[in-house]
């Protein structure tokens, strides 16, 4: 293993609610690094960025732009030493799901409805 990387265990759920826990590996490209993520048949490989946590970051948001849910990381190597399970989980909140438009007469007064009985 080279020593300049991490590495990292991405433990979530995916794009169709099935659990799932993979290795995330970094490359080097130029002066940065670039998140490598195999999952079945899918390579995920973001763009280059400064850092390793800023690449890992680019990665945990394309996941979740595909659906992948309840994503969190876990450092299993660092700069080539093994750390086992000794580092904490770093969980990724998931993105807030956008909530269906209501219009129209009846939707005016649902959502009316809906506020009246949140404040009682």
């Amino acid at each position: 293993m080279n020593g300049e990387f991490d590495k990292h265990q991405l433990a979530g759920l995916d794009d169709r609610e099935r659990g799932f826990s993979r290795p995330v590996e970094f490359e080097r490209e130029g002066e940065g690094y670039r998140a490598v993520l195999r999952y079945e048949s899918l390579r995920i490989v973001t763009e280059p960025h400064p850092t390793q946590t800023e690449a890992l970051a680019n990665l945990i948001q394309t996941l979740q732009s595909q659906g992948y849910r309840q994503l969190k990381t876990q450092m299993s190597f660092h700069d080539g030493v093994y750390l086992g399970s000794r580092e904490l989980w770093m969980e990724y909140p998931d993105p807030p799901e956008a909530e269906p438009e209501r219009s129209g007469f009846f939707g005016t007064i649902k959502n009316w409805l809906k506020a009246r009985s949140g404040s009682g």
